[in-house]
């Protein structure tokens, strides 16, 4: 682990910690909104349709592709000369990131097996990173720097096995043209990369839209197209400068922190507190979705880690102990973003199942934040002493 932050990182640290505050209020301001007198009225308005989609469809579909088009570029940079770059390094995120997906999965699955909503299994796998680390800024210097590389190399492996899940699951009646459409001009673009050289970003970012729209057209979810683009853009320059993968995920930094995700609260966080709102967290699937974002999450996480170094398959480093492990994986159950996502995903087509599966994620996210910094907190100063 480093011992000191980069300049990168830490920009990127500082962005997603500030992007958290406004994300919490674009949410705040969406639960209000929903439950007031304007409700109806609201909601409606994401509902309207534009272009042949309702505004709702365009922010998860087209605002959202964006937003995984950094998610490609953090990680193809962690990939290259981050936290995942060298085995012995990325060995340890990449456990926990397994664990932490599996094991929520599985009591997800574990309690709706058999019923209509077991396709819910990869709700409660996701970890939003900005909320994560926005937790551990309010810790400060009690934790050590090379937690915040832990959770953002873990939470980033765990944004890739999101990604895997929302293609592989979550995939509706597939158009063969298009797809293949779409994987021709992927293939245009890596070899405008690799074979021709190409460094302007113009390029790319017009291939990019149209791979978007037939990614659309093919019935694999659009926003895979993000991740795709990202890693046909080339990482570095053979000029010397700064590459253009580098350059965009700068230039996105601040318009996904502070327009893409929060107008993605502001559509998807509308959560009405009907009367019955207690009774659906009793139901399986909330009840599978909270305990796997509480529960699973830090379990599966420590208990891997824990059966990797006892097979001396990585090992800790020597600037965290078992309970910085434990904190980063309850930290890791604040799946908001991506567990939304995946929730209307999973039952887009029954509004009162999403609303009662995002009012579990809502609670759960909140509990799990607490729990980690709880964990942090106390546990820590506790072993230091």
């Amino acid at each position: 682990m480093l011992k000191s932050l980069t300049d990168t990182f830490d920009r990127f640290v500082r962005s997603e910690q500030s992007s958290s505050l406004l994300l919490i209020f674009c949410t705040v301001l969406a639960l209000v909104l929903t439950n007031s007198g304007m409700g109806s009225t609201y909601l409606s308005f994401w509902a309207s349709q534009v272009a042949g989609l309702s505004l709702k469809h365009w922010v998860n579909d087209a605002l959202m592709a964006v937003f995984f088009l950094f998610i490609g570029l953090e990680i193809e940079r962690e990939l290259y000369v981050g936290e995942l770059s060298e085995p012995k390094k990325a060995l340890l995120p990449m456990v926990a990131a397994i664990g932490g997906m599996l094991a929520p999965a599985l009591i997800h699955y574990g309690f709706n097996a058999g019923t209509a909503t077991e396709n819910g299994f990869g709700i409660p796998t996701a970890t939003d990173i900005a909320f994560a680390l926005g937790a551990l800024a309010l810790l400060g210097s009690r934790v050590p720097a090379a937690l915040k590389v832990f959770v953002v190399a873990f939470a980033v492996m765990d944004d890739l096995g999101a990604i895997v899940i929302i293609a592989v699951f979550y995939t509706a009646k597939i158009s063969l043209l298009n797809l293949l459409g779409a994987l021709a001009v992927w293939l245009a673009l890596v070899a405008m990369n690799r074979f021709f050289g190409v460094l302007r970003l113009a390029p790319y970012l017009l291939g990019g839209a149209v791979m978007w729209f037939l990614m659309l057209k093919s019935g694999v979810h659009a926003t895979i197209s993000g991740v795709m683009l990202a890693f046909a853009i080339p990482f570095s320059s053979a000029k010397g400068g700064v590459s253009p993968s580098h350059r965009l995920e700068h230039a996105l930094h601040r318009p996904v922190g502070f327009f893409v995700l929060p107008i993605f609260a502001l559509a998807n966080a509308g959560i009405s507190f009907g009367s019955d709102w207690l009774q659906s967290l009793a139901s399986a699937n909330s009840a599978g979705i909270a305990t796997g974002l509480i529960l699973g999450k830090p379990l599966g996480v420590i208990l891997l880690c824990w059966v990797a170094t006892v097979l001396r398959i990585c090992r800790l480093p020597p600037e965290l102990n078992w309970i910085h492990v434990l904190g980063a994986g309850a930290l890791g159950g604040i799946g908001f973003t991506m567990s939304i996502f995946i929730t209307d995903l999973a039952f887009g087509a029954d509004d009162q199942l999403v609303n009662a599966s995002k009012l579990a994620i809502l609670l759960a996210s909140i509990a799990a934040g607490a729990l980690g910094f709880v964990c942090l907190r106390f546990g820590v100063r506790s072993t230091q002493k």
